[in-house]
């Protein structure tokens, strides 16, 4: 997949729901695929009794590795410079998940054009839990 600067503009939004009614099980298998076994993603008892949350919540780069769907499957991977996001609030066992990617600009490098993009991705409450910003490359 390539584009092109006149295949995208400046304004253009994509929107895609990442998950909906996010399942612990899926929490426990990113936690086994990435490694992170923090006891906040994965024991109930010890969230709620010795960390004082309402219970387990998924992993940020579980959030980063889904909210950046939005913009591959837009621009693929192989276009992707730049991606980074800041965690704005926790993810539940149950949330439904809806990433947004709006191009900011169309900048000419000496290497080519390049898109910038802003990300969002909020809960079915319209809560922000993650924002950022990416980059891509665009065919000549």
């Amino acid at each position: 997949m390539s584009l092109s600067p006149d295949d995208i503009k400046v304004g253009e939004v994509r929107e895609s729901v990442l998950v909906d009614d996010l399942k612990r099980t899926r929490i426990v298998q990113y936690a086994g695929a990435s490694g992170d076994f923090n006891p906040l993603h994965t024991d109930e008892r010890f969230a709620v009794e010795a960390a004082g949350y309402p219970g387990v919540f998924a992993h940020g780069m579980l959030t980063m590795g889904m909210t950046g769907r939005v913009l591959t499957d837009w621009v693929g991977t192989e276009a992707l410079l730049r991606y980074g996001v800041r965690f704005k609030a926790q993810v539940w066992p149950g949330d439904t998940l809806t990433a947004t990617a709006t191009v900011e600009s169309i900048e000419d490098t000496p290497s080519g054009p390049v898109a910038h993009f802003t990300l969002r991705t909020v809960n079915q409450d319209g809560a922000e839990v993650v924002s950022g910003t990416a980059a891509a490359r665009l065919e000549p």
